[in-house]
């Protein structure tokens, strides 16, 4: 019978005293300890750590669109192309979390529904700080965080700026002139489609080896679009699987809302071109 595998023999660490490991890089001890159901519901862990990891999603994705915002206003725009193509995937993994949730019956959900109070997934401020960065703007949404003035303050500060869209449109100008109604508009207010953007995305389109950046460009947000729509998708039918059409804990319609949120367009003049051409 040989000796069991010693790692220390082939020249892995085994002591920590006093020095970096995995779990103190991490701060796991923090991020474990962060999991308190207010029930003794079986599916509630489940419920709190789908929650938690898709928040922690979605910090990495407004880091990501951030940068990739910054990218697009300097000299060299490829590397936005990278961070836009990496949220996509962020979202990818925001759908699979569905699937999980999914395994959650509503005899299941209604074991520890009461337990939320009035806290909803409609309140995540990052939730509302990615929209605001893809241009989906609504001050009106600011209200559910007014208990929190550095939430406020951080998302009134995003809807001071360019949205990821307004920054995009400011390259396109650079190839294909935009009017000032486009250019000059009011960023705070949410984006509407105008005829001289789709005119303009459509110059790119027609010829691609020209405007080859702009092109790149336009199909990354297309793809990123795609991918949240797919997620915004699937979130209506899980909601409507484990709670039906009843009203959400936020207070929202539940199913209904959500399903308004689906006529959401961020990108409108990039999906509408495709007829045309």
């Amino acid at each position: 019978m040989t000796d069991p595998f010693d790692p220390a023999t082939d020249g892995a660490q085994m002591s920590f005293d006093g020095r970096m490991s995995y779990g103190d890089y991490l701060r796991l001890t923090t991020l474990l300890d962060a999991q308190h159901p207010l029930s003794d519901a079986h599916d509630e862990m489940l419920f709190i750590i789908q929650h938690q990891t898709s928040e922690l999603w979605m910090r990495l994705a407004i880091h990501e669109l951030t940068a990739a915002r910054a990218a697009l206003q300097g000299p060299d725009r490829r590397p936005a192309f990278k961070m836009l193509a990496r949220v996509a995937r962020i979202f990818e993994q925001l759908n699979s979390a569905w699937d999980v949730l999914r395994t959650m019956t509503p005899s299941d959900y209604t074991t520890f529904r009461m337990a939320l109070g009035q806290s909803s997934g409609f309140q995540s401020h990052q939730y509302r700080q990615i929209e605001f960065l893809l241009g989906n703007r609504n001050p009106a949404m600011l209200r559910p965080h007014a208990h929190r003035p550095e939430i406020t303050a951080l998302l009134t500060a995003e809807l001071a700026r360019p949205s990821l869209y307004d920054v995009a449109l400011g390259a396109l100008n650079e190839a294909v002139p935009l009017p000032d109604s486009v250019l000059a508009r009011e960023v705070a207010r949410p984006y509407e489609a105008q005829e001289a953007v789709a005119t303009a995305w459509t110059v790119v389109y027609r010829d691609p080896q020209t405007h080859w950046e702009l092109y790149e460009l336009a199909e990354k947000l297309v793809d990123l679009e795609d991918y949240f729509r797919r997620w915004r998708f699937n979130h209506v039918t899980t909601v409507e699987r484990v709670i039906g059409f009843k009203r959400g804990t936020g207070g929202t319609g539940g199913v209904s809302y959500l399903k308004r949120m689906l006529e959401v367009e961020l990108f409108p003049e990039l999906w509408h071109l495709r007829t045309d051409l």
